[in-house]
């Protein structure tokens, strides 16, 4: 990719990189670690690779709809609504995170083919008013960001903090 088209399209050279930070991140990890949840109520990792290989056709058809049409109106998305109805508990982690960057060499593809112009076009969401094609693919990447960060502080509560002995004295941690 060109490094104007990296600047008109924002968060996309993060975006490449996000599934290549994950696998690594997880090279080794045992599955009852990708298993693990911190409480009945908080994601394991296994949810959040479910989440994110479900979520990235959803980000690029939004994106693909403001692009291509004039003011799409676009439906609210709540992930805890979706968490809650157990979703993202019925697949397999590693099996998840292949699927993640399948849709996710399919987002790029798409997205490397969108003129600079498009940044600027704008949709209606039904919650959040006018939203631009800029807006989405900053978000995007912040939420990319979010479930590395996520993803990492599962891994660090499970794999590494019961072993650190006197050392957990100097962190408050909360996956």
């Amino acid at each position: 990719m060109s490094p104007r088209a990296t600047s008109a399209l924002p968060g996309i050279a993060l975006m490449e990189q996000t599934p290549i930070i994950i696998e690594k991140i997880l090279l080794d990890v045992p599955d009852s670690t990708l298993a693990w949840k911190p409480a009945k109520d908080r994601w394991s990792i296994n949810e959040v690779l479910a989440h994110l290989s479900d979520l990235d056709s959803f980000f690029c058809e939004r994106t693909r709809r403001i692009a291509q049409e004039d003011n799409p109106m676009l439906p609210g998305y709540d992930q805890n609504a979706v968490y809650t109805t157990g979703k993202y508990s019925k697949g397999v982690g590693r099996e998840d995170l292949k699927k993640f960057c399948h849709e996710r060499d399919r987002s790029l593809s798409f997205l490397r083919y969108l003129p600079s112009t498009a940044v600027s076009r704008s949709g209606k969401h039904e919650k959040l008013g006018t939203i631009t094609v800029g807006q989405l693919m900053n978000e995007w990447a912040f939420h990319d960001l979010g479930h590395i960060r996520q993803i990492s502080e599962l891994l660090r509560a499970r794999a590494f903090f019961p072993n650190i002995g006197p050392f957990q004295q100097y962190y408050s941690i909360r996956p």
